[in-house]
């Protein structure tokens, strides 16, 4: 492994996966690209959100559009998780449905040449995964490399 991908939002699942694929990049000293996503509506509402505090407070935030404000979270998110390990650690923020995040990942892990991706899934039963589909599956199913996946 050289470079690795890892999908988070703001779970102790998420928190747990970022510390083992930080001791596993550590251990084989390779890189992580901390991956943060979030909806639309998710994302919006953090915007209108620092907008309402800068009219406020009279205060001015340097990034507020919704790409900026999930790689912001990224990054606080692994320097809270990851400030005692040593390891390089790049971020990225994408906003996406849902229903197309597992295109997003694997576009994002091609884009940014990773070869290994660290992702949370959800346990659902085998009648969810067919008719809603499932994107842990359909990431472990298209990528050309090691997908270590934890179950939440």
């Amino acid at each position: 492994m050289e470079r690795a991908l890892v999908v988070v939002d703001d779970t102790e699942t998420h928190r747990q996966l970022l510390a083992e694929a930080g001791a596993f990049a550590r251990n084989g000293a390779a890189e992580l690209v901390v991956l943060a996503w979030t909806t639309p509506e998710a994302a919006e509402e953090s915007v209108d959100a620092l907008e309402w505090v800068e009219k406020m407070e009279g205060t001015t935030f340097q990034e507020t559009d919704e790409v900026s404000m999930t790689r912001q979270f990224a990054r606080e998110f692994s320097d809270d998780v990851l400030g005692d390990v040593d390891v390089d650690v790049d971020v990225e923020g994408i906003v996406t449905e849902e229903g197309d995040l597992d295109d997003e990942i694997l576009s994002a892990a091609d884009r940014l040449a990773c070869d290994h991706i660290f992702l949370v899934g959800r346990k659902r039963s085998p009648t969810g995964k067919a008719i809603f589909g499932d994107v842990a599956q359909r990431v472990l199913l298209n990528f050309d490399g090691p997908v270590t996946l934890v179950m939440q």
